[in-house]
């Protein structure tokens, strides 16, 4: 039997240690990992709004983790194309994701073609999202402490 390998996309933006949960448990489930980052394009397409860390520093970061063996930049949300482009045997996600209608579309899409589906716990008090909403909310004080500054 070959290698078995494994593909792990996301954004990776404000990296942190839920990203780093997934790659390293991800990588003691195959033999070799491909990290799929999505371009800063594919990113405004699927969030409405551009990362905060752009493509090239995601990139090497994500490509310094020692569990990841490869980089992909995902153009496209289809991990159908992206899993011809590559041809993994097992995709990692957070189970986030789980029970949603796309993954479970995915999912037996994934089967037809003899892939495996597998879902890590998702890091719940850690994400980009809620550290870009507090870089927000440090920004607009940091403005309104400007602004009631006397001059």
């Amino acid at each position: 039997m070959g290698e078995r390998l494994g593909y792990a996309p996301g954004v990776f933006d404000l990296f942190h240690v839920g990203h780093l949960n997934i790659l390293h448990r991800a990588r003691e489930n195959c033999d070799r990992l491909v990290a799929g980052v999505c371009s800063d394009e594919l990113v405004v397409r699927l969030k409405g709004r551009p990362p905060v860390v752009p493509l090239s520093e995601r990139l090497e970061i994500v490509r310094s983790v020692r569990y990841v063996d490869d980089i992909y930049v995902a153009t496209v949300d289809d991990k159908i194309a992206v899993w011809k482009d590559i041809g993994f045997d097992v995709i990692f996600k957070g189970d986030d994701w789980l029970g949603t209608e796309v993954w479970k579309k995915l999912e037996a899409e994934f089967a037809r073609v003899g892939v495996e589906v597998v879902y890590f716990p998702y890091t719940a008090h850690t994400s980009s999202t809620l550290l870009r909403h507090a870089l927000d909310l440090l920004a607009t004080q940091a403005e309104g402490t400007v602004a009631a500054t006397p001059e």
